[in-house]
């Protein structure tokens, strides 16, 4: 169906233009800030964070390689038991956003009593994450959802819906990070998703957050009953109970939740939504709904046989549900699941990620995790960010080239916001150089990312 034309609103012009508000997008905003050029970030929700903030998912998982033995001892924190003593992969602005967490009481650091991980607190995780873009001079639009990109002989427009009506913002170069690979794939970009054999993706889950947890009578229970729980996962003789009963429906076996930085409370990753694509309206509309009635059943299976969830309830869910995989755009290199297990090195290296392959089975019941060897991480090249047959767009996030495999490590918000701000790197430079990005030297790039503080090779 052909729509009638339109006036849309020019809302002016930027050196980088930045789509996408959450982890990777605030990584390429301040790595294209602090690499001297001028920036406009643009998301579609009233606030930032992405995933972090909007889908819940917490913590930031382990961004350390395993040099020493996995930890074996205390199953109760409610954080991973199984994250080895190691050093981090991830630096650059990463750590500036860490730093600032902490200092605002809204994130524990990573150690080996958090296994590696970092539990924070959504709320404050957008107060934090305002500041940092308004101290580095990055111009934000909210409640803006882009739904277009042209192409212009020296410039690239993209095209926004707001409820002032539509918009447009030029830049020299875009910075996707939509997580869906949104504007890449409307510029053209080639891209996969899912698996190779049916295209499934990985599951959608609606993480939430319940209140009035009693840490001291649940750790009871777990030590009364050994082997049902492994740190941040298990009860499955109460699942199994439950299910039998016809209390619970879930497509999987185990519950899971996290500790948060706040007394009494645990963020639940226990939904799972199967067979279902993030860009499609309809498979979006059906895994909400599916979603909270399978969120309805958790919160009143803990509260009735879980001990420890008596008096608790449901503060909070996520705006949406959290997606996973969705597209994969096509870059000038494909990074591989080999490659990540492998722990491959490669000469334009621009971000480094040690998280394990972490696959929730798009079918149905069942994770497969396969760790890197020991003390290793993998490199992912500038060429991944680099969409084929593109000039003005590189690609950040989850959303980077890579296979079904290699995508369930580097999905996580940590890598991320390390290819964020590579993306963001080599879009200033190409920019305040009169450049494609493709013709930045690597080089160039790399050395810029070592004085913002990145970990490289």
């Amino acid at each position: 169906m052909q729509l009638p034309p339109r006036q849309a609103l020019h809302a002016g012009s930027t050196q980088v233009l930045v789509i996408g508000g959450g982890p990777a997008g605030i990584g390429a905003a301040l790595g294209a800030a602090n690499a001297g050029a001028e920036v406009v970030l643009v998301e579609r929700y009233g606030f930032l964070g992405g995933n972090a903030t909007a889908a819940l998912v917490m913590p930031l998982m382990s961004f350390h390689n395993e040099v020493g033995q996995a930890v074996s001892g205390d199953t109760t924190r409610l954080l991973p038991p199984d994250h080895g003593e190691g050093e981090p992969v991830v630096g650059g602005v990463l750590w500036t956003l860490l730093d600032q967490l902490v200092r605002a009481g809204a994130a524990i650091r990573p150690s080996l009593e958090t296994g590696y991980t970092v539990p924070f607190d959504a709320e404050l995780f957008k107060l934090v994450a305002y500041e940092l873009l308004e101290s580095h001079e990055v111009r934000t639009l909210l409640h803006a959802f882009a739904s277009d990109v042209l192409s212009l002989p020296d410039r690239a427009r993209a095209v926004f819906e707001t409820k002032s009506g539509p918009l447009v913002l030029d830049a020299d170069v875009i910075v996707d990070c939509t997580g869906d690979g949104d504007i890449a794939a409307a510029a053209g970009a080639s891209y996969e998703t899912g698996r190779p054999e049916d295209g499934w993706t990985q599951p959608m889950t609606l993480m939430f957050r319940m209140v009035r947890f009693d840490h001291e009578e649940f750790t009871g229970y777990t030590r009364a009953h050994p082997g049902q729980w492994r740190g941040v996962h298990g009860l499955w003789d109460l699942v199994r109970a439950a299910t039998d009963a016809g209390e619970l429906d879930l497509p999987r076996e185990d519950i899971l939740f996290f500790a948060t930085p706040n007394a009494g409370e645990v963020a639940v990753n226990s939904t799972r939504v199967t067979e279902v694509l993030g860009t499609s309206v309809w498979d979006l509309t059906r895994a909400e709904f599916t979603a909270h009635r399978q969120m309805a059943q958790i919160a009143r299976f803990l509260r009735d046989r879980v001990p420890g969830f008596a008096d608790s309830y449901v503060v909070q869910s996520g705006v949406q549900v959290g997606v996973r995989e969705t597209r994969r755009i096509t870059g000038d290199y494909l990074l591989t699941g080999e490659d990540v297990l492998t722990a491959r090195k490669f000469d334009d290296a621009v971000a480094r990620g040690a998280y394990p392959v972490d696959i929730h089975n798009p079918s149905g019941r069942g994770t497969t995790l396969r760790r890197l060897p020991r003390g290793e991480s993998y490199d992912i090249p500038l060429r991944c960010l680099l969409p084929l047959g593109l000039d003005r767009v590189l690609v950040a996030g989850r959303c980077i080239s890579g296979d079904h495999v290699a995508h369930s490590s580097y999905r996580v918000m940590p890598i991320s916001m390390a290819t964020g701000q590579a993306a963001g790197v080599c879009a200033a430079l190409a920019a305040t150089r009169g450049r494609r990005p493709r013709d930045v030297p690597v080089s160039t790039v790399q050395r810029e990312l070592r004085a913002q503080g990145a970990s490289l090779p």
